[in-house]
């Protein structure tokens, strides 16, 4: 029974490209800035979506946790996503 090369082929080169850029840009990227204030902000944000309005702008920031847990008692993930925003709308004369 012949087996399907040309299928598998073009699985591997598309997932190799995928693989070959991703590995590029991990090794060409610059080492990114932590700053403690902005973690000890992101921790200290409430579960969920909030806003505040000003006069002059609107901030926003929601966060979501999650655990996943595989089986009863197996090994598990926590998931803690948060982001901020901010849009300043100024009038100009």
């Amino acid at each position: 029974m012949p087996f399907p090369v040309a299928p598998i082929a073009g699985f591997a080169l598309r997932y190799g490209s995928v693989a070959l850029v991703a590995y590029a840009a991990a090794r060409y990227a610059a080492p990114a800035r932590r700053d403690q204030r902005v973690e000890d902000a992101m921790d200290e944000t409430p579960e969920g979506f909030c806003l505040r309005r000003d006069d002059e702008q609107v901030n926003g920031s929601a966060r979501w946790t999650r655990t996943y847990r595989f089986g009863q008692t197996g090994p598990g993930v926590e998931i803690d996503a948060t982001g901020f925003a901010r849009i300043k709308v100024r009038r100009l004369k």
